[in-house]
């Protein structure tokens, strides 16, 4: 993980952070009617980071990577070895931002009818027969998709048709799913006898691919201490669903400079080897990231700001979050894996003109 997490807010936002030029699209909202709502947004978000902070010890950027995402609307990919936390903190997601959660544990024989729904056949009293939708896990506001890349192709497909479209299609018929809604699906990156590699077009509905490593000495030792005795602390709700469609209205409010959008646009096109200027990229990259990865970047950008209690976004943000949007939208060639190279590598190397 390279993102150093925001840090929570103490003062109300600053209107000087604001950029100058604002870039074409942005909403003309009053700034003090933007300030009032962050700072009731902030706060909630404050004591949501606050809260989960003594549930999940030691993933500190993990959970701000995580929050920005929803912030965003967006869904996320969690890759990490077993015992990271990451199903607890999914769960834990749920209940603090006041979501219906569910969880599907993929497997090879899961099918789509699994996680959709199905129609059943039903008689009434006067012997009529008729067919009744019953809807599946995936109608929740937060869906764990637990090693996902244990489903097949034919169960991904159908996630994929909610993820982007927030509908599914059941025997001819679109049903939509509830306000918000998100997938968080987890990957274990070791073991991969029996999986199904996500296709590309199905890692590029995820707006970010987050990295889980081991939590540092300090922290496992608050974990151990604080798992192992008799009494826990359990998760409490302390937003609800309507505060999180309220901050990703707001998201998408917030000001965005001119010069944060070019540093985008110039980061996202630099890493396409058929128009990049950038050697290393032209030698070792196979396909590059598209627009989907800019409009995340812009969205995760305005998020991580109003996390940290600013009103515009600044080229640290974009810097910030290059990695988790970017490592799963593109692809080393063979030469790039001779030699070594990772995805990292050639991040950090787009991120460079920029710094």
């Amino acid at each position: 993980m390279t993102a150093s997490p925001p840090p929570h807010p103490t003062t109300p936002p600053d209107l000087s952070a604001a950029p100058g030029p604002l870039a074409s699209g942005t909403s003309d909202v009053p700034a003090a009617r933007l300030v009032a709502e962050m700072e009731r947004l902030v706060d909630h978000l404050g004591r949501v980071r606050q809260h989960i902070g003594r549930l999940i010890f030691g993933q500190d950027v993990v959970v701000d990577l995580t929050l920005a995402s929803l912030l965003a609307g967006g869904h996320v990919l969690l890759i990490g070895v077993p015992g990271l936390a990451k199903t607890r903190l999914v769960e834990t997601l749920g209940t603090v931002l006041g979501l219906s959660a569910k969880r599907i544990q993929c497997t090879p024989d899961l099918m789509p009818a699994d996680i959709l729904g199905s129609e059943v056949l039903e008689e009434n009293e006067a012997g009529r027969r008729s067919f009744r939708f019953l809807p599946g896990p995936v109608f929740c506001q937060l869906l764990m998709a637990d090693e996902i890349n244990r489903a097949s192709p034919r169960t991904q497909s159908a996630l994929l048709q909610a993820m982007q479209e927030h509908r599914v299609s059941v025997a001819g018929a679109y049903h939509a799913l509830p306000a918000p809604f998100h997938v968080l699906a987890t990957q274990n990156p070791l073991e991969q006898e029996g999986t199904y590699p996500l296709p590309e077009a199905q890692l590029d509905r995820f707006m970010m691919q987050i990295d889980v490593d081991y939590p540092d000495r300090e922290a496992e030792r608050r974990m151990l201490l604080a798992t192992t005795g008799d009494s826990q602390e359990v998760a409490a709700p302390i937003m609800a669903a309507a505060d999180l469609l309220a901050a990703q209205d707001l998201v998408r409010r917030l000001p965005v400079g001119d010069s944060v959008v070019e540093g985008i646009l110039t980061l996202v096109r630099s890493g396409r080897p058929d128009s990049s200027a950038i050697a290393e990229v032209q030698r070792h990259v196979a396909w590059g990231p598209g627009p989907r990865a800019s409009q995340a970047l812009m969205l995760a950008s305005r998020a991580r700001a109003m996390l940290d209690g600013r009103l515009s976004p600044s080229m640290d943000d974009v810097i910030a979050l290059a990695k988790p949007v970017l490592r799963h939208r593109m692809a080393l060639n063979f030469a790039a894996r001779a030699d070594g190279i990772t995805l990292d590598n050639v991040i950090d190397r787009l991120c460079a003109p920029l710094q």
